[in-house]
């Protein structure tokens, strides 16, 4: 593990799953801003006006936001995983 050479092996492996745990919190962490920001976009979007059931047409209208969030986010991160897959070729 590069920048770890003055540790023993039980501190090597203590700092390894400590950066494990560390990249485990930052992808929560980005899953809970994903959600935050469609659920910003689509209530926008969507609800003219809060009540205490969603019609319909309300319903609808936000399972289909949703739904485009998630289809662009994945096409946007599978398009930038081929040109770094190209790039490192």
């Amino acid at each position: 593990m590069e920048g770890f050479d003055q540790f023993n092996d039980s501190e090597k492996a203590e700092a390894s799953e400590l950066q494990r745990m560390i990249a485990i919190e930052q992808q929560k962490a980005q899953f809970q801003a994903q959600v935050h920001t469609f659920t910003d976009v689509c209530w926008d979007k969507c609800v003219d006006s809060p009540g205490s059931k969603l019609d319909h047409r309300t319903e609808t209208c936000l399972v289909s936001c949703v739904e485009r969030f998630i289809d662009t986010t994945l096409s946007i991160t599978n398009r930038f995983t081929q040109m770094v897959q190209k790039g490192a070729h």
